[in-house]
């Protein structure tokens, strides 16, 4: 089982797109969403409904290869402890997706920031901080996602993984830690 935390401070779409081609990257991946009030993504569960409910055999493990993602559903972290516990245990890899505000309870193990001119977001995170190329043409101080497209960003919002997506290719450097080597 392998499990990222990922922050997006800035940027609100960013923030909603980044775990998804983070969890596509990993091949089948669970994205979940920590934030009480993070995007709607499409699909019937949430993560307060498992709290509520509580976990069914088929949330725990995957039914099939590919992404799953689970919306917040306005439950806090802490109340979610138990069923996030029954979730890392089943699932390959398991992507959180964190508020965008950083706080003392929510550590991310990568930190992504818009790539924009006049250094307007300077990485203030003491662990892995990726830059998202937004067309700039502008040199990053560290790892750099490319430009993403139109067609991934919607092939990921409707709940399906791109099959040739260099944006989701370039996700697998966080899971086999190439990005640590590369820019330490």
């Amino acid at each position: 089982m392998a499990v990222l935390a990922i922050q997006t401070p800035e940027d609100g779409l960013l923030g909603a797109l980044a775990p998804l081609g983070l969890g596509a990257a990993a091949g089948t991946a669970l994205v979940v969403d920590l934030d009480p009030a993070g995007p709607q993504y499409p699909g019937e569960g949430s993560l307060a409904g498992l709290v509520e409910e509580g976990p069914r055999r088929a949330d725990l493990s995957p039914v099939r290869a590919g992404l799953a993602v689970l919306r917040n559903g306005g439950v806090e972290p802490a109340a979610a402890g138990q069923v996030l516990a029954a979730l890392l245990e089943g699932w390959p890899a398991v992507v959180l997706r964190l508020p965008g505000i950083p706080s003392a309870e929510s550590e991310p193990d990568l930190v992504v920031h818009p790539l924009i001119p006049g250094g307007l977001f300077p990485a203030r995170a003491p662990v892995p901080v990726i830059y998202q190329d937004l067309g700039f043409r502008i040199p990053a101080p560290g790892p750099q996602l490319p430009a993403l497209s139109r067609g991934t960003a919607a092939a990921l919002l409707a709940g399906t993984i791109p099959p040739r997506s260099r944006w989701v290719r370039a996700w697998r450097a966080a899971w086999n830690g190439t990005w640590e080597e590369k820019w330490a």
